[in-house]
C-alpha cells in the first residue's frame, strides 16, 4: 500500500488533467477487474462482476488534486498563473514547481516582490497569488514561449515521503482514495457487481461524479476522500475531532447537510459491520468541504450514498500527512461491507 500510495502521490493529475493517474490505476487493475472503460469525460470504470441479481455498487475516489495553469507571459519571461481548485495563496509562495508541457517537465519557481523592498503595510499582509509569478529561468517572453504555453499545468514539487510512523506527500486528496478503491477491487468478494470508478474533476465542481453515477445508476454508492485531521495546534477539537490512527472518519453529514447527509441505511451498514469486525472508525458531522457523494446522492431518482475517510493532516497543501493504518482500515471496512451486501 506504501509503494502504491508513493506512486500515485508522486504523479501529475490536475483537474481536467487526471491522464497519469488513468493510466497507473488501469495497470493496477487490468489483471483484478472484469472489464475496464474510460467515458467521455475521462472517469476509469473498472467493473468486478457479481451475480446476475446481485446489487450494483459503486465505490467513487476522485483522481484529480488542486495545481495550476499558466495564464500569462509576461515581456521578461515571468509566468502568470490561475489557480485550479481550492488553494490557500500563503502555501504557494516561494514553492519549487514543475510545469508540465508538451516538450516535457521544467522546473520553476514562485516569486514576489522581496520583503526588503515593502512598505510596513504590505509586510502585515499576506501576499495574494495575483501578485505571485513563476521564474523559469528566461530571458524574455520569446524564450518563455519556446518553453512553456498558455494551458499547461503546474504542480508543486514535494516527494511521498516517511514522516515518523505516518507520511507525507503532495495530493494526499485524493490519491489516498484511489489507493484504497484499487486494493479494493483487488479484494472484494460478494454477489454484487462493483464499479471502481476514479472520478475527474472533483475538486472543481464534482463534475466526474455527477456523469459516472447517471451512466451506471447503482443501487448504492461509497465515496472514498480524505477528511480534515484536528490533532495539531491552531484547530479546536470541536472544529474537526477526526484524529490521525484512529480509524477512518465515515462521514454522517458534510457541509452542514448542503453536501451529503448519508442515508440512514448505508450509516446503519457501515457503523455495523465496523462493530462486528472490530475494525476502528470515528463518527464525523462536518461544517467544511464535500465530496464527490453530493453529487452521487442526487443522480436520477437517488443513490443512498456513504463516505469513508481517513483522516489526514493539511489537505490541500503539497505537505498533507496521514496514517498508513488508517488507509489500510479503511480498505478492510469496504471489503467487509462488501461482503455482507
Amino acid at each position: 500500500m506504501k509503494d502504491l500510495l508513493k506512486k500515485l502521490a508522486d504523479a501529475p493529475g490536475v483537474s481536467g488533467f487526471e491522464d497519469e493517474i488513468r493510466d497507473i490505476m488501469i495497470n493496477e487493475l487490468k489483471d483484478s477487474v472484469d472489464h475496464i472503460e474510460v467515458d467521455k469525460l475521462g472517469n476509469l470504470i473498472a467493473t468486478r462482476n457479481g451475480t446476475a441479481n446481485g446489487k450494483k455498487i459503486m465505490l467513487a475516489a476522485h483522481m484529480d488534486e488542486i495545481g495550476l495553469m499558466v495564464r500569462y507571459i509576461d515581456k521578461n519571461g515571468f509566468i502568470k498563473f490561475s489557480k485550479i481548485g481550492g488553494i490557500n495563496d500563503q502555501m504557494l509562495l516561494n514553492q519549487e514547481v514543475s510545469i508540465h508541457t508538451s516538450n516535457g517537465i521544467f522546473t520553476g519557481v514562485i516569486g514576489s516582490k522581496p520583503p526588503h523592498r515593502m512598505k510596513e503595510a504590505e509586510r502585515k499582509k499576506i501576499v495574494e497569488y495575483e501578485d505571485m509569478f513563476i521564474d523559469i529561468g528566461a530571458c524574455d517572453k520569446e524564450e518563455a514561449e519556446k518553453i512553456v504555453k498558455l494551458g499547461d499545468t503546474i504542480t508543486i514539487n514535494q516527494e511521498f515521503t516517511e514522516l515518523g510512523t505516518l507520511y507525507k506527500g503532495k495530493a494526499l486528496d485524493n490519491r489516498i482514495g484511489c489507493a484504497v478503491l484499487i486494493e479494493v477491487m483487488r479484494k472484494a468478494e460478494g454477489t454484487a457487481t462493483i464499479y471502481g470508478v476514479g472520478t475527474v474533476q472533483e475538486e472543481v465542481g464534482l463534475k466526474g461524479a455527477k456523469t459516472a453515477a447517471y451512466k451506471l445508476n447503482p443501487d448504492m454508492a461509497l465515496a472514498l476522500d480524505v477528511t480534515i485531521s484536528g490533532d495539531h495546534p491552531g484547530i479546536k477539537e470541536e472544529e474537526a475531532p477526526s484524529k490521525i490512527g484512529k480509524g477512518p472518519a465515515i462521514i454522517l453529514a458534510d457541509a452542514s447537510g448542503r453536501g451529503i447527509i448519508t442515508h440512514p441505511e448505508i450509516k446503519e451498514l457501515l457503523i455495523s459491520v465496523a462493530d462486528e469486525e472490530g475494525i476502528p472508525y470515528q463518527l464525523e458531522v462536518s461544517d467544511g468541504g464535500t465530496t464527490d457523494a453530493t453529487a452521487i446522492h442526487l443522480t436520477r431518482e437517488g443513490i443512498p450514498t456513504g463516505v469513508i475517510s481517513p483522516p489526514t493532516r493539511y489537505i490541500h497543501t503539497p505537505v498533507s500527512v496521514v496514517s498508513m493504518e488508517d488507509i489500510e482500515n479503511a480498505a478492510k471496512l469496504i471489503l467487509a461491507v462488501l461482503k455482507r451486501i
